[in-house]
């Protein structure tokens, strides 16, 4: 990602008192869950993802190192930055040989019930409940590192979507945003055929994140908890009437499956911003991509519209976490690493030099307030995000292209609601029943 075009001073400015608060905050000397020593000096290992424009995230990160190591005498901490493609075989690796593995990584949030399965992860609960500034942690991004009421770490930001759409188009036609889903699809279906070179709302049987606001908006769940693993709900009533809203978007009124039906996230958001499309559900994190296309100037973000006038569609909390391995030899520091990484002086810079979205409220109301384009983020989130089944069986659902089948069978034709969503419920039971937390 580029580097915004000004510093966020409102943001820095709140956290500044605090900044040396998070490097330098300790964590028991004897920490639970720890199986070997907790040495005080040494060098950490961390391991960070790689972006596609890493230069401004290294030098947050190296700051935030530096006054760490500045506050640990003795202490050194080597960062290495991965692809996050190759980070299943990584962290395979790293389970499977301690000698080599890092003290700190960086993981995806759908990444850690899987990570605590296997065994990877340390338990944090304690330490974190010592650390002040967790108490203004965001609901959504706590629950993105909770397995069974335990920490596995702490976040680092979050990310949502909302209602792209183009001004220009909306103005010209005399249209108003959206205010629920079915003016949603009035207004897209609209466009269409006044617009017939543009598809009114771009979709994609490939979306996974971009369908799910409207299975979750119509009550449905993807899963429910039972015992130690979960029992799909993809087939519940009211999933099914979710899906059908979202697949009834796809057609010539409007996305014509013969085209969108492969069409995955990053596919919409490139309509979007080629002008190719006049709505679009789109990232906080995407703001860039369509800043570069044609429509810069000429669009605007809504939270996308829930069922009912007034709601809002609950969104996918993505994001990424930062943890402390099991393995590691320096517990105790590599909290305190953990903690200087995830606090809300980085946060701030972060979304300075990146754009992430911080997961403490009181900095994201900041970012806010210093860009306008995050406020219909920050509703998104504050009107109550949620995230996939903390399982580690999600991993092989997501691999397995569990939903994107779905979606595309019933978008395609070969199959109706009811008959695709009882094939993905069985594709998932046998998932959660082939990766069941362990005891």
């Amino acid at each position: 990602m580029a580097r915004p075009p000004a510093r966020t001073r409102t943001v820095a400015l709140l956290v500044v008192a605090a900044a040396l608060g998070a490097a330098t905050a300790c964590a028991p000397s004897t920490s639970v869950g720890s199986p070997g020593a907790d040495r005080s000096t040494g060098t950490l290992r961390v391991w960070l993802f790689r972006e596609v424009d890493n230069g401004p995230k290294t030098a947050v990160v190296d700051e935030a190192v530096a006054a760490f190591t500045r506050a640990h005498r003795g202490v050194r901490a080597e960062v290495t930055y991965i692809p996050v493609e190759s980070r299943a075989q990584r962290m395979k690796a790293a389970f499977n040989d301690p000698a080599s593995a890092p003290d700190v990584v960086e993981y995806g949030n759908t990444d850690t019930a899987g990570y605590v399965r296997d065994g990877g992860l340390a338990d944090v609960t304690a330490d974190l409940a010592l650390w002040d500034e967790a108490k203004d942690t965001d609901p959504a991004a706590q629950r993105s590192v909770t397995v069974d009421g335990k920490l596995y770490g702490s976040p680092l930001f979050t990310g949502v979507r909302a209602l792209y759409y183009r001004t220009d188009v909306f103005r010209e036609l005399g249209l108003s945003p959206p205010r629920t889903q079915a003016e949603l699809a009035a207004t897209a279906r609209r466009v269409h055929r006044e617009r017939p070179e543009l598809y009114g709302l771009a979709v994609g049987g490939a979306y996974t994140y971009g369908a799910l606001p409207f299975l979750w908006a119509h009550g449905g769940e993807l899963a429910g908890r039972k015992g130690r693993t979960y029992t799909a709900a993809i087939d519940s009533p009211r999933a099914k009437r979710g899906i059908a809203a979202y697949t009834a978007l796809f057609g010539e009124d409007n996305c014509p499956a013969s085209r969108c039906a492969r069409m995955g996230g990053n596919d919409t958001v490139q309509a979007f911003a080629s002008g190719k499309a006049a709505m679009a559900i789109a990232g906080d994190f995407n703001h860039r991509a369509i800043e570069s296309g044609k429509v810069k100037g000429a669009y605007a973000v809504v939270p996308l519209p829930g069922v009912r006038e007034g709601g809002i569609a609950p969104a996918f909390a993505g994001g990424n976490n930062i943890g402390v391995l099991r393995s590691s030899s320096h517990r105790t520091l590599a909290v305190d690493l953990m903690k200087a990484l995830t606090g809300k002086r980085t946060q701030a810079r972060l979304f300075d030099a990146m754009g992430f979205l911080p997961t403490f409220t009181d900095v994201r109301r900041a970012a806010a307030r210093e860009r306008p384009f995050v406020e219909p983020f920050v509703r998104t989130l504050a009107a109550g995000a949620k995230s996939v089944p903390a399982s580690p069986a999600w991993a092989a659902i997501d691999a397995g292209q569990v939903l994107p089948t779905l979606f595309q069978e019933v978008v395609s034709g070969r199959a109706d609601v009811d008959a695709a969503t009882r094939k993905a419920a069985r594709r998932m039971n046998e998932a959660f029943r082939n990766r069941a937390l362990r005891s």
